[in-house]
């Protein structure tokens, strides 16, 4: 069941059907450090195994997020973004504090993500550094 969040005359919505893809996609391959190029099968795979939050004005997509979880455990939340025309309203912080009230993540643990330059944000929602590195480790592939 999707879920809605309104505030003004901007909503956030769980709804896939609502997703307008081209924009996601246009953002991500074309905007996003950390998504640059990224081929337009994976970022449809992406959404069709996440938890999936567009940002919406009206009818337009002007923003996204998307959490990969077992919602019982463990969230990465990942690539959040708000269109640059939209920008310092406020919507990242709703939209993460939107995704962080979601009903059916309340139950988790253990939340993550990864930011080159949004620590400021994060943190407002109680998001640190690795409390211990040693115990972390990752695997990248290169491509």
């Amino acid at each position: 069941m999707p879920y809605e969040w309104q505030r003004n005359e901007y909503t956030i919505s769980t709804d896939r059907e609502r997703i307008d893809f081209e924009t996601v996609f246009r953002y991500l391959h074309n905007e996003a450090y950390w998504a640059k190029g990224r081929a337009r099968e994976v970022v449809e795979r992406s959404i069709e195994h996440s938890e999936n939050f567009g940002v919406y004005r009206g009818a337009a997509q002007i923003g996204f997020a998307r959490v990969i979880t077992d919602y019982s455990i463990f969230a990465y939340l990942c690539d959040v973004f708000i269109l640059p025309t939209e920008q310092g309203k406020g919507l990242g912080k709703w939209l993460v504090e939107t995704i962080l009230s979601h009903p059916e993540l309340q139950e988790l643990r253990t939340w993550y993500l990864r930011t080159r330059d949004a620590h400021g944000l994060y943190k407002q929602f109680g998001f640190t550094a690795l409390h211990d590195p040693t115990r972390s480790m990752e695997r990248l592939e290169k491509r």
